[in-house]
């Protein structure tokens, strides 16, 4: 039996990325488009066995000629477009290429736009260029399904990142600012371990079963005091939520500062659902059954990424005492633990201190390498 050919784009993306690894494990032959072959993703993915790169820009003048070899003798995809240059453009030439090739089954990775139900809120600006693209796929008539990603858990960082940084404290304990309401769920996901193995039992399943469906990837519905709470555990240090305004302490693109000023009026202020109307963690469980959740990421890789970074926080114990373990409280009910709550310091601290004091140990647990992303001025983390 001839193996599966599917294609991507942006291949060196964390979704993309992982769907790789995936598809290459089981056989499956992938064509991904990577605008250069230079950077350590890349260069694991082209030590893995299946895949071929389709080398070029798609904002530049060969994009037809790209898309043309891409989708050859191709019947699967999945896209995920980027903010590298005209995303609605690409989006749109991406959707017309696959359709004239003739592929049955065409995932694209959406995001909402809060403008759209009537509330007040506002369009984020990142987002509404991926909606604007899922209507195009819808309107010219592919089969598709749409998959809508959570916060990565490998956003967060002790880098100074806006948003996510899990910035060091003196006594080795952290602290997560954020402008999310330290009582509403937020949609989690592990990007580099679940995206993959997701994506590929909903290509095994098939276009008949998922045609024109929003599927949300996300495993975890944890309030920013639950993560915390989880965080702390996989750690076995503090981890203190700190809800204020996102504190952006280097320089980014003015694209981005868009966004994460709306993001904060919108989720922080007007407290919009960051998923309205779409159901989560059930959905994602039953396509995906082994995720990794926030408690296991912290424990198992948040310390070996940081240290690809060139941090050795990990190395040294907090001075910080442990203390009682204080339970988490409210959330979903398939996330929700019994019992206690968390403290608070003033009105916006709240506190989830740990009790284990056993050092973190590395356990070889997979983590990829840094993203190449990294490196550029225009860089911003995850799917926020």
């Amino acid at each position: 039996m001839p193996t599966k050919i599917v294609a991507t784009i942006n291949s060196t993306g964390r979704q993309a990325a992982s769907f790789i690894r995936a598809a290459s494990a089981v056989g499956w032959h992938v064509k991904a488009q990577i605008r250069s072959q230079d950077g350590l993703v890349a260069e694991e993915l082209a030590d893995l066995p299946n895949v071929e790169f389709i080398e070029g820009d798609l904002a530049g003048p060969e994009r037809g000629r790209l898309l043309a070899g891409l989708f050859a003798n191709v019947r699967i995809a999945f896209i995920n477009t980027t903010h590298w240059g005209d995303e609605v453009a690409i989006g749109k030439a991406c959707a017309d290429a696959a359709k004239k090739a003739g592929v049955v089954h065409y995932i694209y990775s959406s995001m909402p736009d809060h403008s759209t139900f009537g509330n007040g809120w506002r369009a984020l600006p990142m987002w509404a260029t991926k909606f604007a693209i899922e209507n195009y796929v819808r309107q010219i008539g592919i089969p598709a399904t749409f998959v809508y990603t959570g916060i990565y858990n490998n956003n967060f960082t002790s880098l100074p990142y806006p948003l996510f940084q899990m910035e060091l404290q003196d006594d080795g304990s952290f602290e997560w600012q954020a402008p999310f309401h330290p009582e509403d769920p937020l949609p989690w996901l592990d990007a580099e371990h679940d995206v993959g193995p997701a994506l590929l039992q909903i290509f095994k399943m098939g276009p008949n079963h998922w045609k024109g469906q929003r599927v949300t990837l996300a495993f975890e519905r944890l309030t920013p005091l639950q993560c915390c709470a989880r965080f702390s555990r996989g750690l076995g240090r503090p981890v203190r939520y700190i809800h204020a305004p996102i504190d952006i302490k280097v320089t980014i693109p003015s694209g981005y500062r868009e966004q994460l000023d709306i993001l904060q009026e919108v989720l922080g202020e007007k407290r919009a659902p960051y998923f309205p109307s779409l159901e989560y963690p059930r959905e994602g469980r039953s396509i995906w059954e082994g995720y990794r959740g926030i408690e296991e990421y912290a424990r198992e890789v948040f310390p070996i990424e940081e240290y690809a970074n060139g941090l050795r926080w990990m190395e040294e114990p907090p001075s910080v005492g442990g203390g009682d373990v204080l339970s988490e409280q409210g959330g979903d009910g398939a996330d929700s633990e019994v019992g206690g709550s968390v403290q608070f310091m003033g009105s916006s601290r709240p506190i989830t201190p740990s009790g284990i004091n056993t050092p973190v140990r590395f356990s070889g647990a997979y983590a990829p390498r840094s993203h190449p992303e990294g490196l550029n001025d225009d860089f911003f983390v995850g799917s926020m």
